[in-house]
């Protein structure tokens, strides 16, 4: 299965856009399969809430690959790559996660930066398809507010990434 690709600022990471098949019953959509760009494998699969306003960042990964996308509300997702000597170290990538105009599946290899925080009025559903199952020892969380991130989240409803997202 292909999908359309969106370029990315941050060397590794990965941007697709995804198929909607939708009628008066309902809609089918894509996220992932094994001959996808970005598969690593499978780990596991699991669904993160997130409250209207409310931001969840910053959490990193030495080994685990992400492949986000939110089939229900909207996200605003924010990357971040600190890793020396990358391409793209340095640079920060800000994108709009949801349906129905930006349903898109979002791959963040290891060692990139990431968080995100819930815009639409309803709660917000992501999806993460993770190439290994959670192991707390393998992550880095940090706070939403850390100054070695040049982003600035809302402050409606602040809150230090708790879930394994």
């Amino acid at each position: 299965m292909s999908s359309q690709a969106t370029e990315s600022v941050i060397d590794g990471l990965q941007i697709h856009d995804l198929k909607q098949i939708a009628d008066q019953r309902g809609a089918v959509l894509h996220m992932l399969r094994t001959d996808s760009a970005g598969f690593a494998g499978f780990g596991e699969c699991y669904f993160s809430e997130v409250a209207p306003g409310a931001v969840k960042a910053w959490k990193l990964h030495r080994r685990q690959t992400q492949n986000l996308a939110v089939p229900v509300g909207t996200l605003q997702l924010v990357v971040f790559d600190d890793r020396k000597g990358s391409k793209s170290e340095g640079r920060l990538q800000v994108m709009k996660l949801g349906r129905p105009d930006n349903y898109r599946r979002v791959t963040i290899p290891p060692g990139l930066w990431y968080g995100f925080s819930c815009l639409s009025e309803v709660p917000a559903l992501l999806a993460n398809c993770a190439d290994i199952p959670h192991d707390p020892q393998e992550s880095t969380t940090l706070p939403v507010d850390d100054p070695r991130f040049p982003f600035h989240w809302p402050s409606t409803k602040i809150s230090d990434q708790t879930d394994k997202t």
